[in-house]
């Protein structure tokens, strides 16, 4: 026999438990037991009044933002849609089945005014980075750092030629992303730069025009990331412009606070050859007390045959060169442009030489420049080849991963928000949202060695 559902007569009451129709197995179950936010109240009263309107409960737009990032939901109009229907993401939010979803405007303004000015995703970053470090997937030994570019929300067809752009504007008249630019001009964010850039978008001045993917030019962020390699876990997250000297500057911000929020200082940092610059190195070893698993950059060598550096031996007890036939250089102790010596050859030297057609052909005697952090350098040069240091170089590749999941999983391949605090926001919430799924499914299935401790 054929059943059919009756529809003759509605039920005049219900019995429905939002707890029983969430799965077992669902991500959201694992992420609500690691994140705790009860603290949030506490940090956030000082930012609202005590008498008016009860205003939207803090916790659970935050609750709500982080579910967005975690699942890839890029559009606040899009997570109050889900909220809405989805019944498991009712469930993580705290909302029953009857409750009125926020309007996707109050996340704007909340962003923008409370949540800014208390700086509360960084204090949510904080704690889920504490938790994982409480959870024992944070081994403090070994970092790596890198950054990535991120899409600007900046359109090509309405910028204007870097020489056009005029950064005095008047703060009345100016937009939040063109004042949050001229706030950080004196900052190590990385907008003060001499270099004119090519195009500059109007909108949101401090996104930078950049070609380095190796395909058509945009305006982006860069996406700064230091990661304890045990486990991949994201210590310290910072945005930055698009530019070499702004993400080396925001590598050293993120060591520094990583070792005062959290009194952690590794042993051994992997990055690659953009941060192998003299004076990084020089900042890493010397003041820092880390050993630098980086590649130095060096363009001494010479491939036209004729002698480079490497041919002359440093004899640092004498502070002096010696060239392949035992002539010494020496230098005065003036230092170029602020960071290099200068090491001569004698004329008398160099002019019967019968090397000098391959040293100096061109020249009355040889000089070879010598940075003033080149003990920096030889330590880093030590290092390379070691079995140390070719695992970091595997290590390293924990954080090129976390970029891809970043774009291809939580879909954040472009911002939506503009201005240095809004890709400060964005990063931020998608690291949280990183973390969080890795401590969840860590916590959740322990990994095999915590499993063999344990046994």
């Amino acid at each position: 026999m054929m059943g059919r559902l009756e529809r003759d007569q509605e039920q005049l009451f219900y019995s429905f438990c939002l707890e029983e129709v969430v799965p077992d197995d669902h991500q959201v179950r694992a992420i609500a037991a690691v994140l705790d936010l009860s603290w949030v109240y506490g940090e956030l009263s000082p930012h609202y009044p005590a008498l008016g309107r009860p205003s939207i409960d803090p916790v659970l737009m935050i609750r709500m933002l982080i579910l967005g990032y975690a699942f890839g939901l890029r559009s606040e109009r899009l997570l109050c849609r889900e909220v809405k229907v989805n019944l498991a993401y009712r469930w993580f939010c705290g909302l029953s089945i009857e409750d009125k979803i926020p309007d996707h405007s109050v996340f704007s303004r909340a962003r923008n005014e409370r949540f800014r000015d208390n700086d509360i995703f960084r204090r949510v970053f904080e704690r889920v980075v504490e938790a994982c470090i409480s959870a024992g997937l944070v081994g403090g030994k070994e970092f790596a750092v890198d950054a990535s570019l991120i899409a600007a929300d900046a359109n090509k067809q309405r910028s204007i030629p870097g020489s056009e752009w005029i950064k005095e504007r008047d703060p009345e008249t100016a937009s939040r992303a063109v004042k949050e630019y001229m706030a950080t001009l004196d900052e190590a964010f990385g907008a003060a730069t001499k270099v004119t850039p090519k195009f500059v978008s109007p909108s949101d001045p401090a996104a930078q025009w950049t070609g380095a993917m190796r395909g058509p030019a945009f305006f982006a962020y860069a996406d700064n990331y230091l990661i304890d390699v045990k486990f991949g876990i994201i210590v310290d997250v910072e945005a930055s412009r698009a530019i070499r000297q702004a993400e080396v500057g925001a590598a050293k911000t993120m060591i520094e606070r990583a070792e005062e929020r959290f009194d952690l200082k590794p042993d051994y940092l992997a990055a690659d050859t953009a941060y192998g610059s003299a004076e990084t190195l020089n900042w890493v070893v010397n003041e820092k007390r880390i050993a630098p698993h980086i590649p130095v950059v060096d363009k001494s060598g010479r491939e036209d045959g004729s002698l480079s550096r490497d041919d002359f031996t440093f004899d640092k007890a004498r502070n002096v060169y010696i060239c392949p036939v035992g002539k010494l250089l020496h230098t005065t102790g003036y230092v170029h442009d602020g960071t290099t010596l200068l090491y001569r050859a004698r004329v008398s030297d160099c002019g019967p030489c019968p090397l000098k057609p391959r040293c100096c052909p061109k020249a009355p005697e040889r000089k070879i420049p010598r940075s003033i952090h080149e003990d920096a350098r030889d330590v880093a040069r030590a290092l390379v080849g070691t079995a140390a240091f070719e695992q970091s170089r595997r290590n390293r590749k924990r954080v090129e991963m976390l970029f891809a999941h970043l774009k291809r999983i939580l879909r954040l391949g472009r911002l939506r928000l503009r201005g240095p605090r809004g890709a400060q926001d964005e990063f931020t919430l998608g690291a949280i949202a990183q973390n969080l799924r890795r401590l969840a499914k860590l916590v959740a299935r322990p990994p095999p060695a915590a499993e063999l401790c344990s046994a």
